[in-house]
């Protein structure tokens, strides 16, 4: 069974933001990280910083031992930083992936879309838990 913090948002496919003032931090579920198995690489675009991203529009790469997944922004907005540790260690992905695997922080262009994402009752129906 995956852990779905209730203080969290989600999307259909399996990304979570958390609200921090006027920005949200974005990572990959639990059972994002259970599906992918051992994560490998994460391909972060650094230069991608400071830029603008869409609802929904692929923003980075998570590579395990399965498949290659892109990653989703759950909200338009502005890239403010990627979370460059995992570079080096993707396996905190796996480890903690709503604390130290978080990916990246976005300041959203409208707060509320927020309000048009899941919250944990209707993710964990998503994933038939």
């Amino acid at each position: 069974m995956s852990e779905i913090p209730n203080e969290l948002r989600y999307t259909k496919e399996h990304e979570w933001i958390r609200i921090v003032g006027d920005t949200v931090i974005v990572g990959i579920t639990d059972y994002a990280q259970n599906a992918l198995t051992d994560v490998v690489w994460v391909e972060i675009d650094q230069g991608l910083e400071g830029t603008e991203v869409a609802e929904m529009e692929s923003f980075c790469s998570v590579e395990s031992v399965k498949s290659v997944s892109e990653i989703y922004s759950p909200v338009s907005g502005t890239i403010l930083e990627f979370n460059m540790t995992l570079e080096d260690a993707p396996e905190q992905l796996n480890q903690s992936p709503y604390q130290d695997g978080w990916i990246a922080k976005i300041k959203p262009h409208n707060l509320d879309d927020i309000d048009n994402l899941l919250d944990a009752e209707a993710y964990s129906n998503v994933v038939g838990e």
